[in-house]
């Protein structure tokens, strides 16, 4: 990754904003949106600020306000200018309070916006309303499925394609509570294989894309190259085994990734 993705919390949080015209008033929409408050460098309330946002088209006086306001500490966003950006502002796709960002680091925001306009397609309206119901039943999850691993392999079959929870399909408002009083306990032990017939994650088929991101650990040989483990959960365990090593079942899903020059682990 050329970044770290991540949603910062703006409610009532000043915001510098330095520039005019069109490109400004987009941060300040956009900052206004987030809940923040746009002020000018010499507002009373910059001082608290801790992000800025710079729409000036002229490169030098652009270039001497992300230095003045990086040697305050401030991270910057210049508008058109990447390489003076700390970080980058994605297309979004808001099904509140789900949030979907799609950035090119400044590559394309083209590309971005083109992207986010496939994904608005798929997205059911009423996706943030399956969020807000999952977080107000986050008390029963907990009384049904005490244990985390658990409550975790319970969801991922909700959320499965054709599962009680799809995301993508158009749920009615009392999806989570029918799901809660017929879900059945997730198996506790689960082993897959996936075979990876090529070094590039693009040719993982749908089945391996999806169960590499339903693992609780992968055991892979070292062959197996890092965009193809960048595939599976930052939490997952990764565990590298020699072709002749076996390992013991352990609780939740275990994916074994083999080469197609090896045969699969017993």
């Amino acid at each position: 990754m050329h970044s770290l993705p991540v949603f910062i919390r703006l409610a009532d949080t000043p915001v510098i904003l330095i520039g005019a015209g069109e490109a400004a008033q987009a941060k300040q929409r956009l900052i206004e949106r987030a809940g923040g408050l746009p002020v000018a460098p010499d507002d009373a309330q910059a001082g608290q600020a801790r992000l800025a946002f710079i729409a000036l088209e002229d490169e030098a006086a652009a270039q001497a306000a992300a230095v003045w306001l990086k040697a305050r500490g401030i991270l910057v966003n210049v508008v058109d200018r990447p390489a003076l950006c700390d970080f980058t502002t994605p297309a979004i796709v808001d099904r509140a309070p789900v949030l979907i960002a799609v950035g090119t680091g400044g590559a394309s925001a083209g590309l971005a916006k083109a992207i986010r306009q496939r994904i608005e397609q798929l997205l059911p309206a009423r996706l943030g309303t399956l969020a807000t119901a999952l977080q107000n039943a986050r008390g029963a999850l907990r009384a049904r499925w005490s244990d985390a691993r658990a409550r975790r392999l319970a969801l991922d079959a909700a959320f499965a394609p054709g599962g009680r929870l799809d995301p993508l399909a158009d749920l009615p408002p009392e999806a989570v509570a029918g799901w809660l009083a017929a879900a059945d306990d997730p198996p506790r032990t689960r082993t897959e294989t996936i075979r990876l017939t090529s070094a590039d994650p693009d040719d993982l088929t749908l089945r391996a894309a999806r169960l590499l991101g339903e693992a609780d650990r992968i055991i892979h040989p070292a062959a197996v190259p890092a965009p193809i483990l960048h595939r599976a959960r930052a939490d997952a365990e990764r565990i590298m085994r020699g072709t002749d090593q076996t390992t013991p079942p352990a609780p939740g899903l275990t994916v074994i990734l083999t080469m197609a020059q090896e045969q699969s682990p017993s």
